[in-house]
């Protein structure tokens, strides 16, 4: 083994070919994006050049913009509200809760349902006539609290991050408890000796190892919001008047429905861009020494 991991012949047959099939794959159409978002393009008929207009364009609609903001509200909410339920769920489950395996299981189901099914179910359940959510409130006496959630502007941004949060509780804490369980049972029996309680040794021990772990998860979470779009599509297409609209919901529309290609392209570019940039901002924050 030491011998062909010396040779670069061999290291040069081996990875050139796995590294041109992931260049085609992921570059290449990073690259072929850039260039349609320099187009005015219907995506049929031939392309003319502008330049950086599209951008010019993009950072002047005031939709984008919104967008914008309520894709970085997601991420604010899955970063504070859906990583911290995931860690105290961890936590409480790497410590050894009777029932762990059934509670392990049940808190990743929504994980293993597809997005397009947990959007059908949720607009069931928000649907003003004959919605589980306003028949629960008339059940209870509080009809006048009973609600269009989803056909709101003040309420239909609050009602799609629910159902995003719920999906992926149960994805951040299994990587999470996975991490807890990978720390040494020496080290808990050290600080028990110590006379540590539970809470003290989860913040001054636990949550510490778990540093690299946490910022995966921070970095996935980040990055599923700021890309988000399936579920709000199936929940709200981007309304009621744009009230529920993030990036890549507005580029689809811009490229299927407009037929704005180059300008959907821009879209895409920007989101590219943003991803790396808060990704590599993260990676500086969290660098381990």
């Amino acid at each position: 083994m030491d011998s062909v991991l010396s040779n670069k012949k061999a290291i040069c047959i081996f990875v050139i070919p796995t590294l041109i099939v992931f260049c085609v794959i992921v570059f290449l159409p990073i690259f072929m994006s850039a260039y349609y978002s320099t187009l005015d393009w219907d995506g049929i008929g031939k392309g003319t050049f502008i330049g950086i207009d599209n951008y010019i364009k993009l950072f002047s609609d005031d939709v984008f913009l919104k967008s914008i903001l309520n894709s970085f509200l997601f991420a604010f909410a899955s970063i504070f509200i859906q990583l911290s339920i995931s860690l105290v769920l961890a936590l409480i489950l790497a410590n050894g809760v009777k029932g762990e395996k059934l509670y392990r299981t049940i808190y990743f189901i929504p994980v293993i349902i597809s997005t397009i099914v947990i959007g059908q179910l949720w607009t069931k359940i928000y649907n003003a006539d004959y919605g589980l959510l306003n028949a629960l409130l008339k059940s209870i006496g509080l009809e006048n609290l009973a609600y269009d959630w989803l056909g709101k502007e003040n309420t239909a941004l609050v009602c799609s991050f629910i159902p995003t949060l719920w999906q992926y509780v149960g994805y951040h804490m299994l990587i999470m408890y996975s991490g807890a369980k990978s720390i040494s049972d020496e080290i808990y029996e050290a600080a028990e000796i110590d006379g540590s309680s539970k809470i003290n040794t989860a913040f001054k021990i636990t949550i510490p190892l778990l540093k690299p772990i946490l910022k995966v998860c921070l970095i996935f979470s980040l990055i599923g919001s700021l890309k988000v779009f399936d579920l709000i599509y199936v929940l709200t297409n981007g309304g009621p008047l744009h009230a529920t609209e993030v990036p890549s919901t507005l580029m689809y529309s811009s490229v299927f429905n407009s037929y704005q290609y180059g300008y959907g392209s821009a879209m895409a570019v920007f989101i590219i861009i943003e991803c790396l940039v808060f990704t590599i901002i993260l990676d500086k924050v969290f660098k381990t020494e």
